[in-house]
């Protein structure tokens, strides 16, 4: 049997949307707009910390929105009737960003600094294994007027960001063989990378100058 790709995946689920295909789409696109704002915003500080400080905080920024066939998946696994209002209610992960930092002392800055911005609303802040996760509200202005849509906004070190691609590949790996111990030796690497991570950051403080960088460094 032939494989489908991912895009006639989804054109095929959306079928399933006939009724609200139209909302769907501004829906999406709303998520889109929301995501890009809060993207604009780390860019900007990204650009002030190479002005003030000499540095940046971090190294890449990657953007992404759910494809329509996971957000149906999403809905049918928690067992929540598929409608515009449910999936603005029930699902924070419509839109991502994830931040990738050289060094944990950036991911702090960084998330403080885009939470002190008064149209940003924190929804939740999750901080395990020195990645930071945020769900946040940001507003969307449209002809309509102004919309709060929500964005998950992930920080994490660039060694933590390794790990986290194979810890997911875990999680979603079926009939796994010695997932157990796989899943324990992966507990082991992130314990060691936040360890690394504490010493590099030390590091840095020594190379810029101990006290003096403690004391520019924004919070």
């Amino acid at each position: 049997m032939e494989k489908k790709n991912p895009l006639q995946e989804d054109l095929e689920r959306l079928e399933e949307l006939q009724n609200i295909t139209q909302p769907f789409m501004q829906m999406m696109m709303e998520y889109r707009c929301a995501m890009e704002e809060i993207a604009t915003k780390l860019k900007n500080l990204n650009e002030e910390f190479a002005l003030l400080y000499d540095r940046n905080p971090f190294e890449t920024i990657k953007t992404r929105i759910k494809r329509p066939v996971s957000i149906l998946e999403k809905m049918e696994r928690r067992g929540i009737p598929v409608t515009i209002e449910n999936m603005r209610r029930e699902l924070s992960d419509i839109a991502g960003v994830r931040v990738i930092c050289s060094f944990q002392e950036d991911i702090y800055s960084l998330a403080d600094l885009l939470l002190e911005q008064d149209d940003i609303r924190l929804i939740q802040k999750k901080d395990y294994y020195r990645s930071l996760h945020l769900i946040v509200e940001v507003p969307v202005f449209l002809s309509s007027g102004k919309l709060m849509r929500r964005v998950e906004i992930q920080f994490r070190t660039i060694a933590m960001d390794f790990w986290a691609s194979l810890d997911h590949k875990l999680r979603y790996k079926k009939n796994l063989r010695n997932g157990d111990l796989i899943a324990a030796e992966l507990k082991e690497c992130a314990d060691a990378i936040s360890g690394i991570d504490c010493r590099m950051q030390e590091i840095l403080i020594q190379i810029e100058g101990g006290d003096e960088l403690k004391k520019k460094q924004p919070h």
